[in-house]
């Protein structure tokens, strides 16, 4: 696979390393200046190849996949509901719950305890909803996503690997 062969942006900046990334289904490469995309691209062709075919396989699921119609307003009850259950569980407080539309995640969760849910989320499975939910709450006990992190995930949710790459699937899904 060549890199003309699939949608990429390259960036100029002034960063130090190449970067590769894919944001929503396309490769972004960002370089320093004077680098050249085609090297980059070559050097990591088999990890682009591995997360381009992952990407194509999880828009193929999703386009089968039914979306769940529910309100706004159940939504956030439910998220509302999710994230009480879950502080609980583990011990932290949530201040404050937001819901917009976010471009690039599901959600995110900052140091004071705010956690801001991504709208786009409301067709998705509950136990997906609940998942996502949990997950930002337990970043209350744990900011960074490493060792201890996934064992407070493992806990609720032993299976947390399948439900990541259900929420991939749902992400092409509500993007299209």
């Amino acid at each position: 696979m060549e890199l003309n062969e699939i949608p990429h942006k390259i960036s100029y900046r002034k960063v130090k390393y190449s970067r590769l990334e894919f944001v929503t289904g396309e490769l972004h490469i960002v370089l320093p200046y004077g680098a050249d995309p085609e090297a980059v691209y070559r050097r990591h062709r088999r990890w682009v190849k591995k997360k381009h075919d992952f990407i194509e396989e999880c828009k193929k699921v999703g386009a089968k996949r039914d979306l769940v119609k529910r309100t706004a307003q159940d939504f956030k009850k439910s998220v509302h509901a999710c994230a009480e259950k879950a502080s609980k569980e583990l011990n932290v407080t949530v201040k404050k719950i937001g819901f917009r539309k976010m471009r690039t995640k599901w959600a995110s969760c900052n140091s004071s305890g705010n956690i801001t849910i991504n709208r786009l989320m409301k067709d998705m499975p509950g136990e997906l909803i609940d998942y996502v939910v949990y997950h930002e709450v337990s970043h209350l006990k744990q900011m960074r996503h490493n060792d201890k992190f996934w064992g407070i995930i493992a806990k609720k949710f032993p299976h947390y690997k399948e439900l990541e790459k259900e929420l991939s699937i749902y992400w092409f899904n509500l993007n299209s």
